[in-house]
């Protein structure tokens, strides 16, 4: 087997003011033809400067190579010019991104863009560009090649932009592809889909991947070897089987620990008293047409949407993106207003209330974001986003100062927490702090939509409990978004499937993994990453 990269005691050095001196350190790795090599690890592991290290992509100089070396095909590319860099990336090395909607250029066509990638690297004719970039789109499995072509990023959705993305990075037939996180945002279908496509096209063409995830069911479905990193360093390297079945070191094994389990959690007792009921909720969007002519497209984000929640119970809404499980959560909490139907709180209906007679109905239900950084303000102290609310309900300043700092404690974030600003924090920190602001109002029902998405799988593991904890300690309802059905199964006492803005099954958690009776939730649970190897594993040790 052909060694195609080899990594050799690579320090990557970091700015004087961080916390460690190094984002990478020591770290020894290969890669061989015709194979995939996940490297796994939470965020600031050092996983993705790696990747980019291998690329030439740091942000110099305040992030560069201080040691090592990157061999590739007898040449270093640690010290190669920044001209022979340009040369290698996309014909020789390729890199998926975790964000397509940010790598690709909002204002060129997708055709474009891969047409400028032949232009770059070879010279060929216009129409033998255009035959290849559409021989690529249909190799990835792209519906109607001759449309995505002269589509605009922004037409597409996010995983067609992602099999658009392999494309550009599949057009010269790279030796070594890097997929930095190319899953994360994806629903578990679209996910299932581009894991194969990732694997059939390294099976085919013999390409050496280097995979960057931080999901071990990702691992599970497709690497054949592993690399865990933990601060910069790695602490543990072996096959798949050897690293899922018997991880040696405390961090992996912690990693793995974390996983939701995809049996669900034992029911609880469901209470008699609704505290919410959504009656055939109607909510459309549309797009095009008017003034400036065309078709317009009508979606029909929440079409006879009904269900109801009880007291102190978690109902969970699953389904894919556009499925309008996010429409349903904004309506409920009237941050979108609904054409019909009706929003019952405690017997009140939401839907047709203003704004003045909304306001007493508000401190009820309240809301946790998915992006908690983009959902808090970077100007104003931690302090006084959550205090703020309270004091608008007439809460004196030192009752709602209490009242954080006792919150800020129950989310697990200490005192200190209370003079510094979102920045300051991590991911996971954040999210705690807008549990927190969300709780300030003391509301009945908790509205979280994808709240543990974006997060690293411990960091979830801690928010997923920190819910349940907060659930029993204050009684609450909630609603739970989500498109990952290993957290549905740990969360929610009962779970509504969403297809095309309509509830297609809806009943307890445990008889929806039992026997779920739609085909489309049978394709959701069959789509799971890893779930084939965990449910083995789960047996075994039964």
């Amino acid at each position: 087997m052909n060694r195609l990269l080899d990594i050799t005691d690579l320090h990557i050095a970091l700015p004087p003011e961080s916390q460690r001196p190094y984002a990478v350190q020591s770290m020894d790795l290969q890669l061989n033809e015709n194979e995939i090599l996940c490297v796994v690890g939470e965020s600031g592991s050092g996983k993705s400067l790696t990747a980019r290290a291998v690329m030439g992509l740091l942000p110099k100089p305040r992030v560069q190579i201080a040691q090592g070396s990157v061999m590739f095909e007898g040449e270093d590319l640690a010290k190669v010019s920044e001209e022979r860099l340009r040369e290698i990336r996309g014909s020789d090395i390729s890199m998926i991104f975790q964000e397509p909607m940010t790598a690709l250029n909002p204002v060129m066509t997708i055709g474009t863009q891969i047409d400028e990638v032949f232009r770059f690297h070879h010279r060929m004719p216009g129409k033998e560009r255009r035959s290849r970039a559409l021989k690529l789109l249909k190799d990835v499995q792209l519906p109607d090649p001759e449309q995505v072509l002269k589509a605009y990023p922004h037409e597409l959705s996010g995983g067609q932009r992602q099999r658009a993305m392999i494309a550009m990075a599949l057009a010269l037939e790279p030796k070594i592809l890097i997929a930095d996180e190319p899953t994360t945002a994806l629903d578990v279908t679209t996910q299932a889909q581009v894991l194969k496509l990732i694997k059939d096209l390294q099976e085919t063409k013999g390409t050496g991947v280097l995979f960057i995830t931080h999901d071990f069911g990702v691992v599970a479905d497709i690497a054949d070897r592993v690399c865990v990193m933990q601060n910069g360093l790695v602490v543990e390297t072996g096959t798949t089987d050897q690293v899922l079945r018997n991880p040696t070191h405390p961090y992996t094994q912690a990693l793995i620990g974390a996983v939701p389990d995809l049996v669900p959690r034992p029911a609880r007792p469901r209470s008699s008293e609704i505290v919410l009921e959504v009656k055939n909720l109607q909510k459309t969007y549309r797009s095009g047409g008017g003034m400036f002519g065309g078709q317009e497209r009508v979606v029909h984000a929440a079409n006879d949407v009904t269900m109801d929640l009880a007291r102190g119970e978690t109902l969970g809404i699953v389904g894919e993106s556009g499925s309008g499980k996010s429409t349903v959560a904004r309506c409920i909490v009237r941050l979108n207003d609904a054409e019909d139907g009706q929003i019952l709180l405690d017997g009140t209906d939401l839907r047709p209330l203003g704004r003045a007679a909304m306001r007493p109905h508000r401190s009820k239900i309240q809301m946790v974001f998915q992006d908690p950084f983009a959902s808090l303000n970077p100007r104003t102290r931690i302090g006084k986003i959550i205090t703020q609310g309270p004091m608008m309900y007439g809460v004196s300043a030192e009752d709602a100062k209490k009242r954080t700092l006792e919150l800020l404690d129950i989310v697990g974030l200490d005192a200190r927490a209370y003079d510094r600003f979102p920045h300051e924090f991590s991911g996971g920190q954040r999210q705690r702090i807008g549990i927190a602001r969300a709780l300030a109002l003391e509301p009945q029902i908790l509205v979280a939509d994808e709240p543990v998405s974006a997060l690293d799988v411990s960091i979830q593991d801690q928010i997923l409990k920190l819910l349940d904890e907060i659930r029993d300690q204050m009684n609450l309802s909630m609603v739970f978004i989500t498109h990952d059905l290993r957290v549905a199964a740990q969360v929610c006492d009962r779970i509504a499937v969403m297809q095309r803005g309509q509830v297609i099954e809806i009943g307890p958690t445990s008889d929806m993994f039992a026997n779920p009776q739609a085909a489309y939730t049978q394709e959701l649970l069959a789509a799971v990453p890893g779930k084939d190897w965990f449910s083995t594993q789960q047996a075994e040790a039964v």
